[in-house]
């Protein structure tokens, strides 16, 4: 009797553990299906947004009759790795974009114009000459200026604005150091008293020196009715030249040349570093940034359908403390970018010319989105999609772009004869389709083209309409 008890309460026992092990194990296999679910209704969710990869909220950040900046808002969804804000700046024919610093770093692309742009490094102004197709870093909170040098061309510059370091998240703050009362220099936020002893002047000279300029960030260099400071000056002439027109601008009696020790001078000195001669100029440059420049350089890939070339920090230094990359793709007339993936980063796209479409996948295989690309539209492409580029039938495509890694930028082809599918071509991708390894070998060596494909669209339109007969 107590035995049958003891086999009994055993048996129970058994039951009672299988039945706990049971349910945990359908928990988490519904767990799991939840997840799954969850994640298939959140891309789902996302496939309502017809232009969720298009940078389309932008904010005039500067604007005068000489020119103006522009922000694109990068956007907030946690697929973005690191958010970058592109901007375009567009500076009329002879004018400034007068000294200043940001709380974040640029990337500038030249786009269309030569600058000449001066940068703070070290207590030493550098000077640099850009053409169109040159690449240039500023750092956060490194004192610069950007001039165009042309008399009858406008400056068009594209910047990528990393806001990491920022104040406020997202946000570019400019910071003035020349100024009057529009806008205002950061110099005038301080009492009078601390700036007479910190510059060794008298009050009236720093009134004159900090409420003279009104006329805006953005300035033209030969306006005649200008009231403009310093900064205009300080431009456009030589060291001898802007130290004599300075005096005038200001009622400063002529002295001699050993006894220079006047306020604007040392305003000049506190911001720049030590004029000393006429090899400024030459002086300058040898202390400046190198820039790069993309049309210079051979592209990376080249066939009858286009090129694409990537620059990274082995190609230009600088871009290492930046942690960003760049690109350039220029596709042909009926031809596409065939569909990839970046592995190592987010891009940032801005049509340059022409006309084309993007399309881009979401991670279960359902289309993102498909949109019309034209000149000044700019685009995102998360770290991982799979994404494509075409360009239209009767125009060239040139997109220009930033991506979220310095590192070498090594895409993963979906189609063409350098496909990640030519490398796994075999009986467990056949497997993977459900087909055999033979018709598997058909359908990937179809296309001998890589990289850039041509694409008929007319061609793809008459082949559906017999398809769905």
């Amino acid at each position: 009797m107590g035995n049958r008890v003891m086999v009994s309460l055993l048996v129970l026992v058994l039951v009672l553990s299988y039945g706990v092990m049971a349910m945990a194990m359908r928990f988490n296999h519904e767990d799991e299906e939840w997840g799954r679910d969850q994640r298939e209704e959140e891309w789902e969710g996302h496939r309502g947004h017809r232009h969720l990869f298009l940078l389309q909220q932008s904010r005039l950040l500067v604007k005068t009759e000489a020119g103006q900046m522009r922000v694109v808002r990068s956007v907030g969804q946690r697929m973005v790795d690191r958010h970058i804000n592109v901007g375009y700046l567009t500076l009329e024919p002879n004018s400034l974009f007068i000294p200043q610093y940001l709380d974040s770093s640029l990337i500038l692309f030249v786009q269309r114009g030569q600058a000449n742009v001066g940068l703070v490094h070290r207590h030493e102004l550098g000077e640099r000459q850009l053409k169109a197709g040159d690449v240039y870093r500023i750092p956060a909170g490194s004192t610069f200026y950007l001039q165009n040098v042309r008399e009858n061309r406008r400056l068009q510059i594209i910047l990528s604005i990393d806001t990491s370091d920022s104040l406020r998240m997202g946000t570019l703050e400019n910071f003035f150091i020349g100024g009057g009362t529009y806008p205002k220099s950061v110099l005038s936020g301080f009492d009078s008293e601390i700036l007479t002893n910190a510059f060794n002047v008298s009050s009236s000279e720093i009134r004159q020196v900090l409420t003279r300029h009104q006329e805006g960030p953005i300035i033209y260099l030969n306006n005649s009715q200008s009231s403009s400071n310093l900064w205009t000056k300080f431009i456009s002439m030589k060291e001898q030249d802007r130290l004599q027109q300075l005096k005038k601008m200001v009622d400063f009696p002529e002295e001699p040349e050993q006894t220079l020790t006047w306020s604007w001078r040392k305003l000049l000195n506190s911001v720049f570093g030590t004029l000393e001669n006429e090899e400024r100029k030459q002086h300058h440059h040898e202390h400046s940034q190198k820039s790069y420049n993309l049309y210079d350089r051979k592209p990376d890939f080249k066939n009858n359908h286009g090129w694409t070339l990537s620059v990274d920090e082995s190609d230009y230094s600088p871009l290492k403390d930046s942690g960003i990359g760049v690109y350039l793709v220029s596709l042909n007339a009926g031809s596409m970018l065939a569909p990839h993936v970046n592995p190592t980063a987010t891009e940032y796209g801005v049509v340059l010319r022409g006309s084309g479409s993007l399309q881009i996948v979401f991670p279960n295989g359902t289309l993102a989105m498909k949109a019309k690309l034209k000149p000044g539209r700019v685009f995102w492409v998360p770290r991982y999609f799979p994404f494509v580029q075409v360009a239209s039938n009767n125009e060239q495509l040139q997109i220009f772009g930033f991506t979220t890694s310095a590192q070498p930028n090594r895409p993963q082809f979906l189609a063409g004869s350098s496909s990640v599918l030519q490398a796994l071509r075999g009986q467990e991708l056949a497997a993977a389709f459900g087909v055999s390894e033979g018709r598997l070998n058909r359908f990937v060596n179809a296309q001998r083209e890589a990289v850039i494909l041509p694409y008929n669209a007319e061609r793809n339109q008459k082949a559906d309409g017999m398809a769905d007969r």
